[in-house]
């Protein structure tokens, strides 16, 4: 099966720390893949290197085949890799709306122009409407972005993502820092994107029944190596991953961000 994105022998180290140490894995196209680890994996610094925050100390990424290693993070993005962080990334003092379209019109090739006026952008608004019906928040479409909840801004935050046309969708964390009211709600926004089948994701989370749940595939990161890849039950089994991870030495419930 064709690899949507690939890393091989992917490698960064800090002042002689191995943060992510030889990662090779291949994530086939339309495929859910979660990312799992103790607090200080490498996982977050593994987004990283593939988004283009990082550079590698040595390994290539490859999309679609194709070698990025060396592509700086706009461009990673214009041949479709779209990454969430864990602190929300909007336009606050925008409308729900205005964040979408611009993804819109940033994807279509479109510079934003002071006076043209904003009738002139309704066919974008209406592409720009059904993402937030994806996500949900069409019903806000009119209110600033900074008055929603949290959850909410991470709704929208998954909306102008897909409004990039992006093909692999990179989401750290997605139900951090969210009340238990608000996870439901980004669960079924996610579920929703993986059964339209039409993007790669990958996904790090704390959250092991969300992981279960969703996952067509689980790798574990410990120590900055790839310790296990395999189905979710696969990866449930595997008695390395129960003693470095779901045995004594890791609590979800005191996790934080790497």
């Amino acid at each position: 099966m064709d690899a949507a994105i690939e890393t091989r022998d992917l490698s960064i180290s800090f002042g002689g720390h191995q943060a992510v140490d030889s990662v090779t894995v291949s994530v086939p196209k339309n495929h859910f893949k979660s990312i799992i680890g103790p607090n200080g994996a490498g996982k977050t610094t593994f987004f990283n290197l593939l988004s283009g925050q990082l550079m590698p100390t040595k390994g290539q990424i490859f999309l679609d085949g194709e070698e990025i290693t060396k592509l700086s993070k706009a461009n990673r993005t214009r041949k479709g890799i779209g990454r969430s962080f864990q602190i929300t990334n909007v336009f606050p003092n925008l409308s729900v709306l205005e964040n979408v379209r611009l993804a819109v019109q940033s994807q279509a090739g479109i510079r934003y122009q002071f006076l043209t006026h904003f009738q002139n952008y309704k066919q974008l608004d209406g592409v720009a409407l059904e993402w937030l019906e994806m996500v949900m928040l069409d019903a806000k479409k009119h209110i600033l972005a900074k008055n929603l909840a949290h959850g909410e801004k991470r709704k929208l935050e998954i909306a102008m993502l897909l409004a990039l046309n992006t093909k692999v969708v990179l989401l750290d964390e997605p139900t951090a820092g969210m009340s238990i009211e608000e996870v439901p709600a980004i669960l079924e926004v996610i579920r929703k994107i993986k059964e339209k089948g039409d993007r790669t994701i990958l996904l790090i989370e704390h959250k092991m029944d969300m992981i279960l749940d969703l996952s067509d595939s689980v790798m574990v990161l410990y120590n900055g190596t790839l310790l296990a890849d395999g189905t979710p039950e696969e990866i449930m089994k595997n008695e390395t991953v129960q003693s470095a991870y779901l045995g004594g030495h890791y609590d979800e419930r005191t996790a934080e961000s790497e």
